[in-house]
């Protein structure tokens, strides 16, 4: 009776030993967020040349 006890003992703690093993752990790449860009960005260029432009008439 002991060994059917030592064997069925064995058994389960030989299946649970290798029931899932150790797996590497899967790293899932961190989401970039993009910038929006903004829509002041493209008109201010032209509006400061337009003031250059302005002065410089105006200085003469």
């Amino acid at each position: 009776m002991k060994k059917i006890a030592l064997a069925a003992a064995l058994a389960l703690t030989a299946t649970t030993a290798f029931a899932g093993g150790m797996a590497e752990p899967v790293m899932e790449p961190a989401p970039v967020e993009a910038k929006a860009a903004s829509s002041s960005s493209g008109i201010l260029i032209p509006v400061l040349l337009l003031l250059v432009v302005a002065a410089a008439v105006a200085s003469n």
